[in-house]
């Protein structure tokens, strides 16, 4: 790998580096094969392998990897989408593919051939095991682990601590990975097990355990989980006496004008 860097100084921080049409920290490792976009800037570091390809507008804290090599990505490159924000200290292998506006906590891991839209959110210590299917705007906090073979929707809200299993009866070679389907809502410190789908617009309630599928707009909760309720039944604390859940009625912050004009349509017309 070719290193860019410039002679020691006695700053406690060296200089960002342009480096054609980007800015490199001149601790910063790229190798020379990398497709870095433009108004890109990279941290100190951090390191960017060969086989990456990272959009516009993207910036890479210090002490990350992004690309790492692995013989499980069967050669593909990692993708990074342009206005990207990945903080520092965070590890990506290659093999995976990130939509636009992708954003990052701190120590995030990501393996290989995993596959997310536009807007993904993960919070600090992050951990996708890889071959994972993420759709559009799914937010993850922190500390969630989401096994192999997870399949997560569009607009899906997973909270901290949440773990997606996949071994039906560990340890094994089977796997059987979660389905989280849109606009499904995880609380903080459940597990939802192999093979288990929650369904269109559901909640699972705090410290769960989900052995079972979820039927769509309905609440679970409990170790192990029992139906509990449908999700129109519960009213937003704030004295309205309107309902929380679909959550898209009332909650826009962080998505784009025009999903939620068609939100705002949607239930107009109820």
């Amino acid at each position: 790998m070719a290193k860019l860097s410039t002679p020691a100084t006695k700053t406690p921080f060296l200089p960002y580096l342009p480096a054609e049409n980007f800015m490199i920290h001149a601790t910063a490792i790229i190798d020379p094969d990398a497709k870095i976009g433009s108004n890109v800037k990279i941290g100190p570091y951090s390191i960017v392998h060969k086989n990456v390809t990272i959009g516009d507008d993207t910036e890479i804290g210090a002490y990350c990897e992004i690309g790492l090599p692995t013989k499980l990505a069967n050669g593909r490159p990692l993708i990074i989408g342009k206005a990207s924000i990945i903080r520092s200290h965070c590890v990506f292998y290659e093999g995976s593919s990130f939509g636009d506006n992708l954003t990052t906590g701190h120590r995030v891991t990501i393996r290989e051939l995993t596959t997310a839209g536009t807007g993904f959110q993960i919070g600090t210590l992050g951990d996708i095991q890889g071959h994972c299917e993420i759709g559009n705007y799914v937010k993850c906090h922190s500390n969630v682990h989401i096994g192999q073979h997870s399949t997560i929707e569009n607009y899906v809200w997973i909270f901290p601590y949440v773990v997606l299993t996949n071994d039906p009866h560990p340890p094994s070679e089977i796997m059987s990975g979660v389905k989280i389907e849109e606009f499904s809502v995880i609380a903080t410190m459940s597990v939802i097990l192999p093979g288990v789908t929650v369904k269109r617009g559901a909640l699972v309630g705090a410290h769960s355990s989900v052995s079972r599928d979820v039927a769509q707009d309905t609440v679970v909760a409990g170790s192990p989980a029992k139906l509990i309720c449908n999700t129109s039944k519960i009213k937003l604390k704030d004295g309205s006496g309107e309902s929380a859940y679909p959550w898209r009625r009332h909650f826009h912050r962080g998505y784009p004008k025009d999903i939620v004009s068609k939100w705002i349509e949607e239930f107009s017309e109820q």
